[in-house]
């Protein structure tokens, strides 16, 4: 979506037009979804924080200027959102995660070997194994050049840092990824 897209359908939010929303949602529920995800570490909570975004963007309509650079602003509406989430709800998801992981451990439940699950489960965790082994800023980097489609420029303006370190941390993480053997997409 363009500037000039995001701005009319600002525009058309501020008039109430829930499609406006819509289309903004369709554009860009893969990136604030990533960025969330990225903080948050939990898909259920990126789920619920990522909704919470689109009902804010909605509330927040009014307070947007247009010709800043709609993706850096809502990157960082996400962003914020998500480690306000975790200020608030962190220690509840501590005791979550150690609940999970004692069901898992008692349960016995197994997946059949070579099945599609199976497969489907192991290249996940290769490719999260491969993230894991990034510092989180270069992660972060990740997520918003690729699954985002941001440019240097905006991600550094994002992460309030100079676009060489923006670049930099960018090139390591994918040469990082290489050697973990992802080498399309970069």
């Amino acid at each position: 979506m363009t500037d000039q897209a995001f701005d009319s359908a600002m525009s058309r939010i501020r008039q109430g037009d829930k499609q406006a929303l819509q289309e903004i949602y369709e554009a860009y529920i893969g990136l604030i979804y990533a960025i969330i995800l990225d903080v948050l570490r939990n898909k259920e909570s990126a789920e619920d924080v990522t909704s919470d975004f689109f009902i804010k963007l909605w509330d927040k309509a009014d307070y947007y200027k247009s010709g800043g650079g709609h993706k850096a602003w809502m990157s960082a509406i996400a962003r914020n959102m998500a480690i306000d989430y975790l200020r608030k709800y962190r220690k509840e998801e501590v005791t979550e995660l150690l609940d999970d992981i004692e069901s898992e451990e008692f349960t016995g439940k197994t997946v059949e070997q070579d099945s599609p699950v199976e497969r489907e489960v192991i290249a996940d965790v290769s490719i999260k194994e491969a993230l894991s082994g990034l510092k989180e800023k270069e992660r972060q980097i990740i997520n918003m050049k690729i699954l985002g489609e941001m440019t240097f420029q905006e991600i550094a303006e994002v992460l309030h840092i100079p676009l060489g370190t923006v670049t930099w941390r960018y090139r390591n993480a994918v040469n990082k990824l290489r050697r973990y053997g992802y080498e399309t997409g970069f």
